[in-house]
Formats: C-alpha cells, sequence, structure tokens
C-alpha cells in the first residue's frame, strides 16, 4: 500500500490544526481539521485556489447568517432553509462554490450558539484561518515529480522508435506481421504523461507552463500523424521498387528519436526523396498509381511529422 504526499500532510495538518485552536482556547476547535483537511490538495495552485474559495464562502456565509439569524428571521430552523437558498446561487455567483461545505458548518455553528456578536465571529474567523494557514503552510512542499516525468519521455521515445521500425520493417520485408500493440501503450503514456506534467505546472505558482508538458504535447501531436501513415504504409506495395527507400528513411528516423533536434537534417533527406520520386515516370497500372499516391501523400504526413519536432526545443527540458 502506498502512502501519498497528500496523506501524509492530511495526517500532519489536521491535529495540529485542531491542537492549534484548542490550545487558544476556541470554541468547535474541531472544525479547523476539517478546514485543513479540505484545503490540502493535490497542487499548490489547486491548494490556493481551494483556501480562497472557502475563505471568501465563509466570509459571504458570516454576513449572510448575521442578516438572516440576527435580523430578519431569528435562530430558527426555517432561517436556514431560507438562507440557503440565496446563499448558494450567491457562491455560484461568486465562483467560491467548491467552499459551501465549510462554510455550512460556519452556519450551523453560528445556529448552535443562539447569538451572533463580535466575539463570535472572531472564533469562527480564527477557525478558518487556522485550518486554512496550515495546509498552505504544508503544501508549500510538493515532491518533485521530473525523474517520473523523465521515466515517461524515455519510454514514450522507446515506443516511438519501435513503431517506426516496424513500419520500416513492413515497407521492406514481403512477409510481415506486427500486433500493434506499442500503438495501444503509447496512447496510454502520453495520457498519463500529459496529465502528470499538467499537475507539474500546477505545483509552480508563477509559472503558466512547464517543458515536459510542451513535449509531450508535441509528442501527442506527432503520434496523430504516426496513426494517420499506418494506412498510407498498408497501401503502399511492397512490390513497389521505391517501398524499400522509404523503409531505410523510416529506419533512419527509428534511430533519431530523442529530444534533440535533428529534424533538418532528415527534412532536408526528405526532400531530396520527393524530387527523386518527382523525376520517376509515370506508374502504367492502375496499383502502381494508386501506390504511387499512397506514397507521396506518406511523404507530407513525415514532413509534417518532422515540422512539429522541428519547433521543438531541447533546451526546454
Amino acid at each position: 500500500m502506498k502512502i501519498g504526499s497528500r496523506t501524509i500532510k492530511t495526517a500532519l495538518g489536521t491535529p495540529l490544526a485542531i491542537w492549534i485552536a484548542q490550545w487558544i482556547g476556541l470554541d468547535n476547535f474541531a472544525s479547523a481539521g476539517i478546514v485543513t483537511i479540505l484545503c490540502i490538495q493535490a497542487t499548490r495552485k489547486k491548494s490556493l485556489l481551494s483556501a480562497w474559495h472557502r475563505f471568501a464562502a465563509c466570509m459571504v456565509a458570516i454576513l449572510y447568517s448575521y442578516i438572516f439569524f440576527e435580523a430578519v428571521i431569528g435562530f430558527h430552523p426555517a432561517a436556514i432553509g431560507v438562507m440557503l437558498i440565496l446563499f448558494i446561487p450567491t457562491t455560484v455567483r461568486l465562483n467560491i462554490t467548491p467552499g459551501i461545505i465549510t462554510s455550512s458548518v460556519i452556519i450551523l455553528h453560528l445556529y448552535t450558539f443562539d447569538q451572533i456578536n463580535l466575539s463570535i465571529i472572531w472564533n469562527e474567523f480564527l477557525l478558518i484561518v487556522i485550518g486554512i494557514g496550515i495546509a498552505l503552510l504544508l503544501n508549500i512542499y510538493m515532491p518533485s515529480l521530473e525523474n517520473n516525468l523523465e521515466e515517461y519521455q524515455i519510454e514514450i521515445e522507446t515506443y516511438f522508435s519501435k513503431i517506426l521500425k516496424e513500419l520500416a520493417a513492413y515497407l521492406k520485408e514481403e512477409k510481415y506481421s506486427w500486433a500493434g500493440e506499442e500503438l495501444t501503450k503509447t496512447a496510454e503514456l502520453l495520457e498519463k504523461a500529459k496529465a502528470l506534467a499538467f499537475r507539474e505546472v500546477e505545483n509552480h505558482v508563477l509559472r503558466a507552463h512547464h517543458p515536459y508538458y510542451h513535449y509531450f504535447h508535441m509528442r501527442t501531436k506527432q503520434f496523430e500523424l504516426l496513426e494517420r501513415m499506418l494506412p498510407l504504409v498498408i497501401r503502399i506495395s511492397q512490390h513497389d521498387k521505391y517501398a524499400k527507400k522509404i523503409g531505410d528513411f523510416f529506419e533512419e528516423l527509428s534511430e533519431a528519436v530523442h529530444p534533440g533536434n535533428t529534424a533538418v537534417i532528415y527534412l532536408k533527406e526528405l526532400k531530396e526523396l520527393h524530387d527523386y520520386f518527382k523525376e520517376e515516370p509515370l506508374p502504367e497500372t492502375r496499383e502502381a498509381f494508386e501506390s504511387r499516391a499512397s506514397l507521396f501523400q506518406l511523404l507530407n504526413e513525415i514532413e509534417d511529422y518532422l515540422i512539429i519536432k522541428r519547433s521543438f526545443k531541447k533546451s526546454d527540458i
């Protein structure tokens, strides 16, 4: 059983918040622990946003409680229902709905006091501040995900290389079979890697992007092109004398799957291939014509694949 850092922080922060609230003599001191539990999130940005939602919603809840309990209806169960009818739409309007649960606890606290004065409001305010403060303090530390992201990068590049080798082998060999399991695994890895990279983005409050996120986004676009290449490769006849040339080119590409930018070299080679095929005589049979058409379309897809890579800078990661 794996225990994550969020679990550890929750286990440490909850009793700490309760102890502080109890130590300074606050009523309903256990509620500080509830606020801490709710505010400890998976990333720094989420934690800050959660803290803001709950603090703002609680301030609105205190204001509404005073109006409905002290000025309008009184300390009657009906007052809670009427107030919630207006309070919840207010949180929606202010875009602070995640704070509804915490603020509901505050509302019930104020109701049980049977009066609302400055001392009681100060008590609730301190419960909120202690709970949020402990959560934010603990969430300053976030374990680095760089090693995990690098592992995803290596694994994805390995699968890319394998897919390109398989495409090369299909074009160069007459007897060939490939189950294509690398395609499914690559798609899954890319989704996981992008999710992890986005999580790392949210751990840097002042940074709106992360180099690994751009890298995996680039690989996703390339992977889409690889998937589009598959039917084109299949339509190119293995007896076509040009199939081996394309196969050799795929073989070269398979050896150059890494963060470094060698796309310019291969784009130059691709242009030479394109010019070479243009100089060749037109096909004489329908089958040869269709094969040649697929070949030219495949060259265009490879060009797009390389252009995407050319736009990515190795120094970004």
